[in-house]
């Protein structure tokens, strides 16, 4: 046991960047037995069919909805909602997060075909979020398309959201498999700009059609003279690299005026609409 609980606090000094001391104590255990327990939960969620599949709208200058980004929440039997900033990095250290992403692909594949088949979500496209974990798999573009051929789902309709941390290496893989999927029509947007380390001369060489403004900037852009200067600066930018931007978590008024008034042209936020499920959101 004494042993067990060094380890512990040698870990925690480690994720306190080295070079430190930890002294265990009872709330690292505590904390390490959620963490246990809420992972064996997260490996039986699929099979117990807890994951749903949520969406918020994106809309476009004119506030009409032009399509919408799926969100992941998990609903264990029995339980309070877990949120999703809770399990996602877990899913992803676990590697669960492969089979999950799966599943949110093919329900994202299934939607669209449905809309499609609806004269007013026809038009509308899907984002989906992908991790790093998932898009580095070598079968990654077969997965895309075998997914939408199952369903009959319209590549041009589907848009993938990746973050910043899957530029930083292999990049002539990625560009490649980017540029493959993009062959049969599927769509690129870049998540939380700004956030991640990406040099801004690799993001040239990649095909995304949209960046989007992390919602970290978009708080304050009307009291901090910081945010605005650089949510200026990556509209800007995004317009000299011929790409579409998206603002996101816009919640009042006055953060959409500052913000069509700086050229941007689509917004994502509660200002909007919240997260919803796709009941909801047709009905809207």
């Amino acid at each position: 046991m004494l042993l067990k609980q060094a380890d512990i606090a040698l870990y925690k000094a480690k994720d306190a960047g080295r070079n430190a001391v930890r002294f265990f104590d009872n709330a690292m255990q505590t904390a390490l037995d959620q963490r246990a327990s809420l992972e064996a939960s997260l490996r039986h969620a699929l099979s117990r069919d807890e994951f749903l599949l949520y969406v918020q709208p994106q809309v476009d200058s004119a506030r009409q909805v032009i399509g919408a980004e799926c969100l992941l929440r998990w609903q264990p039997v029995g339980r309070a909602m877990v949120a999703p900033d809770d399990f996602i990095p877990l899913a992803e250290q676990s590697g669960l997060i492969l089979p999950i992403g799966l599943w949110v692909l093919d329900f994202a594949c299934a939607q669209l075909r449905r809309w499609s088949e609806q004269r007013q979500t026809r038009e509308l496209y899907l984002a989906i979020n992908v991790s790093a974990c998932q898009f580095r798999q070598p079968d990654f573009v077969t997965q895309i398309q075998a997914a939408l051929n199952k369903h009959g789902a319209n590549p041009r309709r589907l848009k993938l959201e990746l973050t910043e941390s899957l530029l930083l290496d292999e990049v002539d893989s990625v560009v490649g498999k980017m540029r493959a999927l993009l062959d049969i029509g599927v769509r690129f947007s870049l998540d939380d700009f700004g956030t991640g380390y990406a040099s801004l001369s690799y993001l040239k060489r990649f095909p995304f059609e949209q960046l989007k403004i992390d919602r970290s900037f978009i708080r304050n852009v009307t009291s901090d003279p910081d945010d605005a200067a650089i949510v200026h600066a990556i509209l800007a930018m995004g317009h000299a690299l011929r790409l579409n931007v998206v603002a996101e978590g816009v919640e009042e008024d006055a953060q959409h005026d500052f913000l069509v008034a700086h050229g941007c042209c689509l917004f994502q936020g509660y200002l909007f609409g919240r997260p919803m499920t796709f009941a909801q959101f047709e009905l809207a």
